[in-house]
């Protein structure tokens, strides 16, 4: 019967990764029945109560606007492909005439995407009436 070797060299890697998944899950349980259990619930008539001198509080639906989420989505998209743009610039000679025309496809493919983007109208701010 073949038994378990402990002085294998990714043994204690391997330990250390059960015991840390363990210790994660045993926190993120306590912390939620911990919290649960101290949490205040009474606590919806002080958030709705005037503060010193100020305005009448009235509830107002959390919602945000696509076009907050539209340019978040096309700046990282169009930054994080101007990133990969950075590369190709540092080894542009040893590249040659392969990389050059890699580089204006690329450029090409980034301009139809801003034309169709900006032809959708996901450029333009409309304002809520």
């Amino acid at each position: 019967m073949t038994h378990m070797e402990f002085t294998h060299p990714y043994f204690g890697v391997f330990l250390m990764l059960v015991l840390t998944f363990t210790a994660f899950i045993a926190t993120t349980v306590a912390a939620r029945y911990i919290s649960r259990k101290l949490a205040r619930l009474d606590t919806e008539k002080l958030k709705t109560t005037i503060y010193e001198c100020g305005p009448e509080v009235t509830k107002q639906p959390n919602t945000i606007s696509i076009q907050f989420y539209l340019m978040a989505l096309l700046f990282i998209l169009f930054d994080v492909e101007i990133i990969f743009m950075f590369p190709w610039a540092v080894d542009f000679k040893y590249l040659g005439w392969f990389g050059f025309i890699e580089m204006i496809l690329f450029i090409l493919l980034l301009t139809i995407g801003f034309v169709y983007a900006w032809k959708k109208g996901a450029l333009e701010w409309h304002s809520i009436k």
